[in-house]
């Protein structure tokens, strides 16, 4: 599998560089949902369909990885499933989605993975944990009351990518999350007890309880019950993420 991008998910994903022949995985393109120039957008427009035309000569898997943030499933009443109509609520959300459909109707062969909140070593600062856990340690962090995200470490996206990868799943589009949700309140609890600090709070009333279906990427890779997905799974996450230098 060749992939395109040296950010925080290309080197996450690049052992799987030598299994996978004929895939091309785009690992490149704006990463975050603040606000960033329209150029920043439009140059990843352009650059997925230059990669669509070279996958269709070549007869390549095209790997497109999207969102299944609140930026995309974030509307009221949103199921968060793969094959229920979604409203973003961004810029960044209906950028991806405009992306997917790029994809999906060009007949290229594909597979759009649509990401939660992954973690890892030497993610970007501006990203979820990373930012809750440097606001922990200056010692104020703003928390949206009633906020809820979906974690998963990098080691189960790479498991994942490479399980569905080897069932010869393509032309689908699949939820790549825990199917784990917890408040930010819990998720700043847990960097705290590890820190062994105490942050200043500060309250935003922001309630976004939006979910992340898995039922379908349980059904295509069944396996995936063996990665630990319970209650407590983001605490393992956070654990890991804190004990990497």
């Amino acid at each position: 599998m060749e992939i395109l991008g040296d950010g925080f998910l290309g080197r996450s994903l690049r052992p799987l560089a030598g299994s996978h022949p004929g895939v091309l995985l785009l690992a490149r393109g704006v990463s975050t949902t603040r606000e960033v120039p329209r150029s920043a957008y439009d140059r990843e427009a352009a650059m997925v369909r230059d990669l669509v035309r070279h996958c269709r000569r070549g007869n390549l898997l095209l790997v497109f990885l999207s969102t299944a943030s609140a930026a995309l499933y974030g509307a009221p009443g949103c199921p968060g499933r793969e094959d229920a109509e979604v409203v973003p609520s961004s810029p960044y959300g209906r950028h991806k989605l405009a992306l997917e459909g790029v994809v999906r109707e060009s007949g290229v062969r594909h597979l759009i993975l649509r990401l939660s909140h992954v973690v890892g070593p030497h993610q970007p600062s501006h990203q979820l944990l990373p930012s809750l856990a440097r606001s922990v340690v200056i010692g104020t962090v703003e928390i949206h009351r009633g906020a809820y995200r979906d974690l998963i470490g990098v080691p189960a996206v790479r498991t994942i990518v490479d399980a569905l990868l080897t069932a010869g799943v393509s032309q689908e589009v699949v939820n790549v999350a825990s199917g784990v949700l917890v408040t930010i309140e819990q998720i700043v609890d847990h960097v705290e007890l590890r820190l062994g600090v105490t942050a200043r709070r500060e309250f935003v009333d922001a309630p976004a309880r939006h979910p992340v279906s898995v039922e379908k990427l349980r059904r295509l890779i069944p396996d995936v019950a063996d990665l630990g997905f319970q209650p407590g799974y983001y605490r393992t996450v956070i654990d890991h993420y804190l004990e990497v230098p």
